[in-house]
């Protein structure tokens, strides 16, 4: 009878030593390799989304678009009809003597009224308006247009007028008697119909401040937008309205009194 065969001790590996993997194709196979196309490292990520990141106010081809506010129909309905007059002064600038004469006639009146509640004188107002005028073709070759011609020949006004009232302050009065005929027209009554003939407005208007009185002259007897009167004056917009609001309540209470 033969001998079964033993089977000899397994062997004891060292501390620390690992067995070798079996090539046996049912053991355990190694691990895939990791794929290259999906392996992503954290720098490649923050490539990526800096890349992917649209930028929030993207610049456009033709440059930056500037917001345009709401513009007043008052405004636009002045600027659009002080277009014609600005084209004139400035052909009068170059030297056009057609364009000289109506860039007079297109803004005289408008002068000559704004003068003439300004200074409370309307007996001066032709003399106001004709040195207004000569005033504004002596500098006309330093206006550039930048403003309305309306605006920049209101503003010449102005200071013609505090230039005369100045020159009457400082003359020494020839007697203390007022004229006959000037007290005669203020003494006479006047209705509705005067403040058609601006006289007895010229009246009401001179008990008002000239700060106040020429804020509303601008805005509410010539029709000009505050923004314009506030050019002419020289002033912030609010403190024009502030004067018309205060000028207009005293014009109240003189009515009401009346």
């Amino acid at each position: 009878m033969t001998p079964a065969p033993t089977t000899p001790p397994a062997r004891k590996l060292p501390q620390g030593h690992r067995p070798c993997r079996s090539a046996d194709p049912d053991g355990p196979r190694p691990a895939p390799a990791p794929d290259a196309s999906r392996t992503t490292t954290r720098a490649d990520t923050r490539t990526t989304r800096a890349t992917s990141v649209t930028p929030v106010n993207p610049v456009s081809p033709v440059g930056p678009v500037t917001p345009v506010g709401p513009v007043s129909r008052s405004t636009r309905r002045t600027d659009t009809a002080d277009e014609p007059v600005t084209r004139l002064a400035l052909a009068a600038r170059d030297g056009d003597p057609e364009a000289v004469d109506r860039f007079v006639r297109a803004l005289h009146r408008d002068v000559l009224r704004y003068v003439a509640h300004l200074s409370a004188d309307p007996q001066a107002a032709d003399d106001l308006a004709q040195d207004t005028f000569l005033r504004a073709l002596g500098s006309l070759h330093r206006f550039e247009g930048r403003s309305s011609a309306r605006t920049w020949l209101l503003s010449i006004a102005r200071r013609t007028v505090v230039d005369s009232l100045r020159h009457a302050a400082a003359r020494p009065r020839l007697s203390d008697r007022d004229d006959w005929q000037a007290a005669a027209e203020q003494a006479q009554p006047r209705g509705l119909p005067g403040f058609e003939d601006g006289i007895a407005l010229a009246e009401l208007l001179a008990a008002i401040p000239a700060e106040r009185r020429q804020a509303f002259v601008l805005t509410q007897v010539l029709q000009q937008p505050y923004a314009e009167a506030a050019a002419a004056i020289g002033c912030p917009v609010g403190t024009v309205r502030s004067r018309v609001a205060r000028a207009r309540a005293t014009l109240i209470e003189a009515l009401a009194a009346a």
